[in-house]
């Protein structure tokens, strides 16, 4: 069974910084890509950066140059480096991961980004 769990949210000051960090356990980690989705309140889920198991990155264009993705293929780890954070960047961010034709989700994690 395959398992997401995220941890680093919190309440953070406009132009402050957060880490995010998703374990992920049941799959052969270092062969998969690994998504950050977030959603705020009222709106659609959206895709905010993913990395293949080679490190390459991707990034929606509202966060490139301020976000981070990151991992670790050892401790099955999947890290978001969040810096520049504006009132906009408040959701719920997920990790996520498409493995075995179905979609896995994380519980999620709340980042507030206000003053």
């Amino acid at each position: 069974q395959v398992w997401l769990r995220e941890s680093g949210g919190g309440l953070v000051q406009p132009g402050g910084s957060l880490r995010l960090s998703c374990t992920a356990s049941g799959i052969n980690f270092k062969l998969y890509t690994m998504n950050w989705y977030r959603q705020a309140t009222g709106k659609q889920r959206e895709l905010v950066a993913s990395i293949t198991g080679g490190g390459s990155t991707n990034y929606t264009n509202s966060v490139m140059g301020r976000f981070t993705i990151s991992r670790n293929n050892v401790r099955n780890t999947v890290s978001l480096q969040m810096n520049s954070l504006q009132p906009e960047d408040t959701a719920a961010y997920y990790c996520n991961v498409h493995a075995s034709s179905s979609q896995f989700w994380g519980q999620g994690t709340q980042v507030t980004v206000s003053s």
